[in-house]
């Protein structure tokens, strides 16, 4: 077993460091709802009825916050 021994000084400039790597790809996750629009475009189908399909079978997330439904992205 290893122990490594570190200043505070550089303990507190890495842990720092982590923090803002972690927020960095934080920033970078896409959107967490889409459009039906893109939704079809990323499944790669054509027809709104087999997105509505879809969505009656539970394969699918998705919320409607009024009249517009989105989809969750993963």
């Amino acid at each position: 077993m290893e122990v490594i021994c570190l200043q505070d000084e550089a303990f507190y400039a890495l842990v720092d460091k982590v923090i803002e790597r972690i927020n960095g790809q934080q920033a970078q996750k896409p959107e967490k709802w889409i459009s039906g629009d893109e939704t079809m475009k990323l499944l790669r189908i054509t027809s709104k009825t087999t997105l509505q399909k879809l969505r009656d079978e539970g394969k699918i997330r998705f919320s409607q916050p009024e009249k517009k439904i989105i989809h969750r992205l993963a």
